[in-house]
């Protein structure tokens, strides 16, 4: 707790030069561009995976040119076979599709640019809510960061909402009330009734033009909110605004080391490209800004949603995201508005949490295909389309490559883990490089240990989330 304090107070109260220093994980980042170079030292233990990592890649690399006359026999068996031609017509399709989709997001990728923030005379009046459940200091430091915003005191409302914690959440909200006095104003939930809820009663009592969400484990940058909210005043046709999110408590363990690579590909090259379509598909709760107007259009459909007859009490980030594309509106991406936030440093959490998203994804990709091919917005609806398009054939091709591998394993179980390896190795250079350019050489190469990590450790949660996308439960609240 101590480690994460340091890294958020410096984080937050860096100096309006061009650089700020983060320590111990040491953060450059230049004002004129969003690049940051960071340097972490290396553990004994952090080296031996990824050396481990590279010696595995490699040795199905070898392997697969070891077996390549195995390969060329099994694709001479099926080419001899009806079903072995249909296979190879639809893996060959997938394939130019994903091609395509990928040379399409790169192109958006290089296309898009943030905004760069207003004047303080053009900024909205904003209301930031933080809703806390069992988060104990860490929402008193979430709390402390965004009072050190660099945005006009009388612009801004701070709403702190404990939902109903059983730990030492509200005292620390309370500490926070004391240090920060009329700037931030709190409430408590009678009893837990869920983030949804606890977001709900702070879009009631916020005043602001702009609301933003954070979560109470999330630290922010001095200039995040004013470069959060921007978007709005420039574009009047957007809706919400997703920042940029990136792990707080990486130092700590192996997983937030891979996560921290997998969240920059989702949200600097991902999100980046979505952007360029005014199409981002999911705000994050860690951060996110929502026009007043657009929240208050939807409010009524997203606290009372459900599913299978159910009430919805996860995804409320990707239900208020695609009830706002619906209405129209732009959703963008804001790159230099980072915000740091705590992950599951352990199996067992990262896959309650990868669940959740899981069957978040499912849920609100059927309400997307309600309405995405449908006239929803005036200008092009091409992009959306092709978004919500790759979405849902990864959903539908889920079952059928998941007994393809089962079969492939069971047949040609060694063909398999090095063509596998080999996939791995080439397919996740493309993050390495994306990773080393914007950050670290070094750091970048956790993306070929967390693909191999995801490949033979989380297989089973696409599966898995599709066939329970039904059922209630955070899983990760505790």
């Amino acid at each position: 707790m101590e480690s994460e304090t340091i890294i958020s107070k410096q984080f937050y109260t860096g100096s309006n030069s061009a650089d700020v220093q983060i320590s111990p994980s040491i953060f450059k980042i230049n004002n004129n561009s969003t690049k940051k170079h960071i340097e972490r030292p290396k553990s004994a233990f952090g080296f031996m995976i990824l050396a481990g990592t590279f010696l595995l890649l490699l040795t199905g690399a070898f392997f697969v040119f070891q077996f390549q006359p195995d390969f060329d026999q099994l694709h001479l068996e099926r080419l001899n076979s009806t079903g072995g031609i249909i296979f190879l017509a639809v893996t060959v399709a997938l394939f130019l599709f994903k091609g395509g989709m990928f040379l399409y997001n790169l192109y958006l990728y290089f296309k898009y640019k943030p905004i760069e923030s207003v004047s303080d005379e053009l900024l909205p009046t904003c209301t930031v809510i933080v809703p806390a459940y069992n988060e104990g200091k860490l929402v008193y430091e979430t709390l402390m960061s965004l009072a050190e915003s660099d945005f006009p005191a009388h612009k801004l409302e701070l709403l702190a909402i404990d939902d109903g914690s059983k730990d030492d959440t509200w005292y620390w909200i309370q500490q926070a009330k004391i240090k920060l006095g009329d700037r931030v104003s709190i409430f408590q939930q009678p009893q837990n009734k869920g983030k949804r809820h606890a977001l709900y009663r702070g879009f009631n009592l916020g005043k602001g033009e702009v609301f933003v969400t954070v979560d109470s484990d999330s630290i922010v940058k001095k200039d995040t909110l004013r470069n959060l909210v921007s978007p709005f005043v420039v574009d009047e046709k957007c809706g919400a605004v997703a920042g940029n999110v990136q792990v707080l408590n990486n130092e700590k363990a192996i997983l937030p080391k891979m996560l921290n690579v997998s969240f920059v590909m989702s949200f600097e090259f991902m999100r980046s490209a979505e952007s360029s379509l005014g199409s981002v598909l999911c705000t994050p709760g860690a951060l996110a800004a929502y026009r007043r107007n657009a929240v208050f259009a939807c409010l009524p459909e997203w606290i009372d949603q459900t599913f299978m007859g159910q009430p919805s009490d996860i995804g409320e980030d990707r239900a208020m995201t695609n009830m706002i594309l619906k209405q129209g509106h732009h959703v963008l991406f804001q790159r230099n508005a980072y915000v740091l936030t705590n992950v599951p440093e352990d199996y067992k959490g990262l896959y309650k949490m990868f669940i959740r998203w899981g069957r978040s994804n499912v849920r609100e990709n059927i309400m997307m295909a309600k309405y995405v091919w449908k006239d929803f917005r005036k200008e092009s609806k091409v992009g959306a389309r092709l978004l919500f398009t790759e979405q849902s054939i990864r959903i539908i091709m889920t079952y059928p490559f998941f007994i393809f591998m089962f079969y492939f394993i069971a047949t040609h179980p060694l063909l398999f883990i090095s063509s596998a390896l080999l996939g791995i190795l080439i397919v996740s250079s493309f993050s390495v490089l994306f990773y080393a350019k914007r950050y670290s050489f070094t750091e970048a190469f956790w993306a070929y240990s967390y693909s191999v990590f995801y490949t033979f450790g989380l297989f089973w949660i696409a599966p898995y989330s599709i066939i329970t996308a039904h059922k209630r439960g955070w899983l990760t609240r505790g």
